[in-house]
């Protein structure tokens, strides 16, 4: 079936490489049928005081004519122009005309941060380690996934749902307690979640979500699309196929695939 990611980064957000020229080309040689190029949304200095957590906000406009150029020379892919938008919660410090995503065709909600803490963050696992965290950190992440699930913002997928795993601190409790909440915050708000073949090759070594996760959003009804993640031209067709096989043993017989204006389209799993 058609090769589609709906999940990708350049090097306009510090932590990647490659430009949208050199990652529409990876993806067009890999067979890539569907793109969404999809990078990390601007935050404040609060959240990327560094500068290498997201793109800056006058690199917007280049980029989305760098994505117009790429469609312009691989007329025979789909190739979305997108943005990963983090959920800053109770912590968002961006105005409303600084969070606005309608140049988008696809905006991606990803909660990294509890507060301004990046909970995936290696150079920052300390958090993690002190006594009873996982277990108080799994609970405020799962509160503030399904609060991005319900809220009024435009968030067309809700990507990598179990991110806290990444780092492989587990709570003492069974995460299953938390799934059915997730699975029914995103079919309630009339979500799309994703499988990001990512997390294969972070220290969980599997992908997000893990499959009992997939599965609940399965049984809710929630549409489903595969995103690699890829910070490098060279991954962006990181496990597309495997994606689609964990999909359909979790249930699904499609890829739904996000369009602009809030469209979408479903693709079977062959």
């Amino acid at each position: 079936m058609p090769l589609v990611n709906t999940h990708s980064h350049t090097a306009l957000c510090g932590h990647g490489e490659g430009t949208v020229a050199e990652l529409v080309a990876a993806a067009d040689a890999a067979g890539i049928e569907v793109l969404a190029v999809t990078e990390h949304f601007p935050l404040s200095g609060a959240f990327d005081p560094r500068g290498d957590e997201a793109m800056p906000r006058e690199s917007v406009a280049g980029y989305l004519a760098d994505i117009d150029r790429a469609r312009a020379e691989h007329p025979h892919m789909t190739i979305l122009s997108g943005c990963e938008m983090d959920w800053l919660g109770a912590a968002e410090d961006r105005t409303p005309a600084e969070r606005d995503t309608s140049r988008f065709d696809v905006v991606l909600g990803s909660v990294h941060f509890l507060g301004t803490w990046g909970i995936d963050n290696e150079d920052i696992e300390g958090p993690w380690l002190e006594p009873g965290a996982p277990d108080r950190i799994w609970r405020q992440y799962v509160d503030e996934w399904c609060a991005m699930a319900a809220s009024p913002d435009r968030f067309d997928v809700l990507s990598h749902p179990d991110l806290p795993k990444k780092l492989r601190h587990f709570p003492t409790y069974p995460l299953e307690l938390l799934y059915a909440r997730m699975a029914e915050a995103a079919r309630a708000g009339g979500r799309m979640v994703e499988v990001n073949t990512a997390g294969a090759v972070k220290r969980c070594a599997e992908m997000y979500p893990t499959f009992k996760l997939l599965s609940a959003f399965q049984r809710a009804g929630v549409p489903c699309t595969v995103g690699t993640d890829a910070h490098k031209p060279v991954d962006v067709a990181f496990s597309i196929r495997e994606a689609y096989e964990l999909m359909a043993r979790a249930g699904y017989d499609c890829v739904t695939i996000p369009l602009a204006h809030g469209e979408r389209r479903e693709l079977p799993i062959q």
